[in-house]
């Protein structure tokens, strides 16, 4: 513990002086040498195909591939087990004598502050301003399928887990294809997957999980703060290392610490932003039942935006499978730290995760800006510009309690992210504490950073590895799909037989 923080004392007072004196071009120079690079990766992870005048991004459909083969190879579990994944999340059926670090709210809540985040309030902006309200209902369809696919991967992440000698968990898609794979004879295709998938989330944490976070927050920050006049305007570092120091000691404390502080933060700021969005829909309820018929009708209609009905489902699907993450692999490392002997139940908790994120908060975003008229009188407005805007449309003063929900969501993620980055660098390089350190120390600085420079070509390499994870993941998640469905025959036969029983007493 204090090797980590005299180490972190030092990184902070060196990184504080190099910014303070350094040239003002020097992201500019590590942009202008990343590029090539970043251009390269980007433009084959994100290729596109034209269809019907619409662009498509092959690594969405092999998303939404994912999440509609789980669908229907699980007979809609979604739906069948909606009721008793609430059950299982307010600890009707615990144990505590169950192997794990946290409980099933507290792996959920983990898991969901690394998916609530900046693609909510700005991502639906987004969707909606680019391929109009119809990409609303595409997007919610997006959210209801991924939530198959969350409940087989997460599953895997629980089954495959391993636990430490000191009582701790390592899990997620590193284990389950190095693992998993070996028991279908495909051990070297395994190694080679799980390796790829470790590097491609590190690099996804530090990036996309922390420094874009740090960022944009930064940014929300200082545009409620005064704007250009703001005393921040020009210190990110400062910024950066309040937000550092405060993540430092939430992460110190491993899965358990990250866990207690999710378990409040997300509730908290879920009801902060889904409040204000209901107050503004109840404000504008008479205009509820055309903004509903706006979105259903123009989600099928030749004449919606960005290549007519076809343009708006992809723009819906694209969306979605950015702000859920669903197939991506992060949240199975959440959930494999649970306190379960039975892996399903925790894949039955993971179903209500992109229910929350997409089909809830997602659309409480879009109805804000369809009901508002902000869609039709947006402008140049995209982004958590335009979502900022419809707020204020009934309350000046609601673009304050949106940066606070901004800030929130950026911080969670980067709790999350801290610990999804972790897991995959200690598969690599061994779960010593002086490892575990290493990492902590990297990502904490990394936050300065991200606050203080822009990095364009940065940010976009780490979106690309975000989802090259998928690529590793979801191979195995087809490969394993037989595993997981002889886990939830097993455990459906037991639930209706009564040798499962609730341990609660309500």
């Amino acid at each position: 513990m204090n090797i980590f923080k005299k180490i972190l004392y030092f990184s902070i007072v060196f990184l504080f002086s190099k910014f303070s004196y350094a040239d003002d071009g020097i992201d500019a120079a590590i942009d202008k040498w990343l590029t090539p690079i970043s251009d390269f990766v980007v433009g084959k992870v994100f290729y596109s195909i034209s269809v019907a005048g619409a662009d498509v991004k092959l690594i969405v459909l092999w998303l939404i591939a994912g999440s509609i083969f789980c669908t229907f190879y699980f007979n809609f579990i979604n739906l069948k087990m909606f009721r008793h994944a609430l059950d299982l999340v307010r600890g009707r059926y615990d144990k505590p004598e169950s192997k794990g670090e946290v409980s099933h709210f507290q792996a959920l809540s983990t898991a969901i502050s690394g998916t609530v985040g900046l693609g909510n309030i700005a991502g639906v902006a987004v969707a909606v301003a680019v391929g109009g309200p119809g990409a609303t209902f595409w997007m919610i369809l997006a959210g209801f399928l991924g939530m198959s696919l969350k409940f087989c991967e997460c599953t895997l992440g629980v089954k495959y887990r391993i636990i430490n000698e000191d009582g701790t968990v390592s899990g997620g898609p590193m284990h389950y294809l190095s693992k998993g794979l070996a028991e279908k004879g495909q051990a070297s295709l395994g190694k080679i997957l799980a390796v790829f998938f470790s590097i491609c989330c590190i690099g996804g944490a530090i990036g996309g999980g922390n420094m874009f976070q740090a960022n944009q927050s930064f940014q929300q920050f200082v545009s409620v703060t005064g704007g250009d006049g703001s005393f921040f305007a020009d210190k990110g570092w400062l910024f950066g290392l309040i937000i550092s120091i405060i993540l430092g000691f939430v992460i110190i404390g491993g899965i358990k610490s990250i866990a207690k502080v999710t378990s409040k933060l997300v509730p908290l700021m879920a009801i902060i932003y889904l409040a204000a969005g209901l107050v503004i829909i109840l404000i504008n309820i008479t205009g509820v039942p055309e903004a509903i018929i706006r979105i259903i009708s123009e989600a099928f209609s030749p004449s919606a935006a960005a290549g007519g009905a076809l343009g708006a489902l992809i723009i819906g699907f694209q969306r979605a499978a950015f702000s859920n993450e669903a197939g991506l692999g992060s949240a199975p490392i959440a959930h494999s730290a649970v306190k379960s002997d039975k892996p399903v139940t925790e894949g039955i908790v993971s179903v209500l995760e992109p229910f929350i994120d997409t089909i809830v908060i997602c659309t409480v975003t879009a109805l804000v800006i369809v009901i508002t008229g902000m869609y039709d009188a947006r402008g140049d407005l995209t982004g958590i510009g335009l979502t900022s805007a419809a707020f204020a449309t009934t309350i000046s003063w609601f673009p304050f309690v949106l940066a606070i929900a901004a800030i929130l969501f950026a911080f969670s993620t980067m709790i999350a992210w801290s610990y999804y980055g972790l897991k995959a660098w200690t598969y690599l390089f061994g779960n010593s504490k002086i490892s575990e350190n290493i990492f902590k120390i990297i990502f904490c600085v990394f936050i300065i950073i991200g606050s203080s420079v822009s990095l364009g070509s940065v940010l976009n390499l780490s979106d690309s590895m975000i989802f090259l994870m998928s690529v590793a993941n979801l191979v195995g998640v087809y490969f394993l799909a037989s595993v997981v469905r002889s886990e939830v025959n097993k455990y459906l036969s037991d639930l209706s037989e009564g040798k499962i029983k609730r341990t609660d007493n309500n």
